[in-house]
């Protein structure tokens, strides 16, 4: 007998996978070797019944811990699983726990042109929904602003009303649909009888079709004109969120609401500054003599430049923190993060003789030792004869 696959390495995933990640990899190869798709193909069929057979068993939390401690001999001789008795439903398997319903629907809905979430189409049916990009400042970031956004947006055709229809004609029901936006069919699979819905073709939906369209909107029911639109930015926004501006998507269906336009917030890098959550980073220079002897330093913050009395002997990298000088809360903009700001001591890297000097003193009187000065290279006889020749 054939060594039996691990059911992880049938559906191609990781030991680990959450339900989305079964579902969705089974889904995939369900549709791919159904044996509707492959009339004939036992191969295929195989790989169907063994992926069938892996999802029944990883969906169903306690039969996934069974195969997971004991691997196929929990499902064999009467183990954990309930033997072969155990998976009866279709080939050997057994659905029970596994929303194989769902996935069978969707499967049939993709192969067959239809899907259950259409059975609704000629309802209202709200707009789908817009999105936009708007980039700001790092400064517009935290402290909010209003932007003005500019889009196509469609609007009912003032011609005909929205109905699509040349003005003193309407819309008439659909032969072929008879008004119902769906054709629902039927077909022998093996699973038995499947009852198929698809949209109607000829009317997409909507139940009624339109012989004389509005020479305006050609039919469709809108006219797409640009538009500005206004957006208040919250003060604090992080990049990559969006904000959720109502009802200015795109027009429902039969009557549905309008969707909503969604604009992501793109914020411009800082040259000094850089944002965690409600808190903000930076780093600021301060000389050795500040360093040693300490004093007053100004550290610039997204409220101005502020003065920090900085401690005799502070060491570089030692990291300060401005309370409350950091970002507002989304939810509360009276709260407010910090700002934590790195000293750095800057070491000269040009002097002139008198600084060195001073600096030789300095290390000197802290009990460190001298420096020696160059010495002074004696002249040879060359040395004695170029000086004459130049003399």
């Amino acid at each position: 007998m054939a060594e039996k696959r691990d059911l992880y390495e049938v559906l191609g995933v990781d030991r680990n996978a959450d339900e989305a990640t079964l579902k969705k990899a089974y889904r995939k190869l369900a549709k791919k070797y159904h044996p509707d798709v492959n009339p004939g193909d036992k191969d295929a069929e195989q790989k169907f019944k063994e992926a069938t057979n892996a999802y029944a068993i990883l969906s169903d939390p306690q039969k996934r811990k069974q195969y997971d401690q004991f691997g196929h001999a929990a499902f064999e001789n009467g183990g954990a699983g309930g033997g072969a008795g155990g998976f009866g439903g279709f080939g050997g398997f057994d659905f029970n726990g596994a929303d194989m319903g769902d996935i069978f629907g969707d499967i049939f809905g993709d192969l067959f042109g239809g899907g259950r979430s259409r059975r609704t189409q000629n309802g209202p049916m709200r707009g789908a929904n817009l999105r936009a990009r708007l980039n700001i400042t790092f400064e517009e970031a935290v402290f909010g602003c209003e932007k003005e956004l500019e889009i196509m947006l469609k609007d009912s055709c003032s011609t005909c009303h929205g109905t699509g229809a040349k003005p003193g004609t309407s819309p008439v029901t659909c032969p072929r649909c008879h008004g119902e936006g769906q054709i629902v069919t039927t077909s022998q699979s093996m699973f038995g009888m499947v009852r198929n819905v698809q949209t109607c073709p000829d009317c997409h939906g909507t139940g009624k079709i339109i012989k004389e369209k509005c020479s305006d909107c050609r039919g469709t029911g809108y006219i797409s004109s640009r538009k500005k639109i206004q957006v208040s930015v919250p003060a604090g926004i992080d990049d990559g969120q969006s904000i959720r501006i109502r009802d200015k998507g795109e027009p429902g269906v039969n009557g549905g609401p309008r969707g909503d336009l969604l604009v992501e917030i793109s914020v411009a890098r800082h040259p000094i500054f850089q944002r965690q959550d409600m808190n903000i980073f930076s780093t600021a220079p301060i000389t050795f003599a500040q360093a040693a002897l300490g004093g007053e330093v100004k550290i610039s913050t997204v409220d101005g430049d502020v003065v920090y009395e900085v401690k005799p002997g502070t060491q570089t990298d030692t990291r300060i923190r401005l309370k409350g000088k950091g970002v507002p809360s989304l939810r509360n903009k009276n709260m407010r993060g910090d700002h934590y700001v790195t000293l750095v001591v800057q070491v000269p890297t040009k002097l002139n003789e008198k600084a060195k000097e001073a600096l030789r003193e300095f290390d000197e009187a802290c009990g460190n030792r001298p420096f020696s000065k160059p010495e002074k290279k004696k002249k040879g006889f060359m040395d004695k004869v170029k000086e004459a020749f130049e003399e």
